[in-house]
């Protein structure tokens, strides 16, 4: 097991929403690989999102931000993330290009080729954000350099939990997993060891299009459908791409991490209500 203890600031509730697989394109792209119309999903997700209550701490958008990986997507992509009331962290996938993100969000600095690795306290938790796209690639990695900064970004705020996001989540054996799917197992290993001994909170991923939850070296890996399409999970062969989206609202404190899935497409039925004080009645 790699996590500890959570440390006492964990006594303070953190919370904020896990956004991921935007697969934004600019409409001069007529890009003939969007399954949905992926900004009205945003955009509406956004609006979603202001109006939660309490508000969420922060954002994280963990990766494939748009289908193409160039400016004008990336700059449609800051334009729809615009109203959102709250700090907003960018994690980089297999969609993406680091120089074409770079030019819409220069402020972010570094080579333009460089991996997008940050680090930053939000409410009572340390967000690490790794960079596991591989120019060219659809699995994932983490080359040396990034894992020595990761090392070095642990043992800063040690008063805090960690939250790591990383669009490809952990190589996980099970039956019929594909290379594709996850970082490689090598890397894997290599940052188990490095997390060992830190108090993870958690980790936030995307990259496979569905909702899941994995039990990995003492701590959840959450991973989110996303905003572009979904998968059928019981095909054994063939991937079968469905309607589907949604975001997954998070709430960290005393229990731990608690992760909700919320779902955005096809637009939920309403079939009922019950009021709050009849809730608050039942026994």
């Amino acid at each position: 097991m790699v996590g500890k203890p959570l440390l006492p600031q964990a006594d303070r509730m953190t919370r904020f929403v896990h956004l991921t697989d935007l697969h934004i394109s600019h409409p001069d792209l007529d890009d003939p690989h969007l399954s949905s119309d992926t900004a009205a999903t945003l955009a509406r997700a956004v609006q979603m999102i202001n109006t939660i209550t309490p508000a969420p701490d922060f954002v994280v958008l963990s990766g494939d931000l748009t289908n193409c990986g160039d400016a004008a997507s990336y700059g449609l992509v800051r334009d729809l993330i615009a109203p959102l009331q709250m700090p907003v962290l960018h994690a980089l996938g297999n969609h993406d290009t680091r120089p074409g993100y770079r030019a819409a969000f220069p402020e972010t600095g570094g080579c333009p080729e460089a991996p997008l690795f940050h680090h930053s306290v939000q409410g009572a938790l340390h967000v690490i954000v790794l960079d596991s796209s591989i120019p060219g690639r659809i699995a994932g990695g983490l080359d040396a350099e990034q894992l020595a900064l990761l090392d070095r970004a642990l043992a800063e705020h040690a008063d805090l939990p960690k939250l790591l996001v990383c669009h490809h989540p952990p190589h996980f054996d099970r039956p019929g997993a594909l290379d594709w799917e996850s970082l490689n197992a090598g890397d894997t290993a290599a940052l188990a060891r490095i997390l060992r001994g830190h108090p993870i909170a958690g980790m936030l991923s995307g990259h496979i299009h569905i909702n899941r939850v994995l039990h990995w070296q003492g701590f959840p890996v959450v991973i989110s459908t996303g905003l572009h399409n979904t998968l059928d999970i019981l095909e054994p062969a063939d991937l079968v791409i469905l309607e589907g989206s949604g975001f997954a609202l998070c709430d960290h404190g005393p229990a731990g991490l608690d992760a909700r899935f919320v779902p955005l497409g096809p637009v939920p039925r309403k079939l009922g209500r019950i009021d709050e004080e009849m809730l608050r009645g039942f026994r």
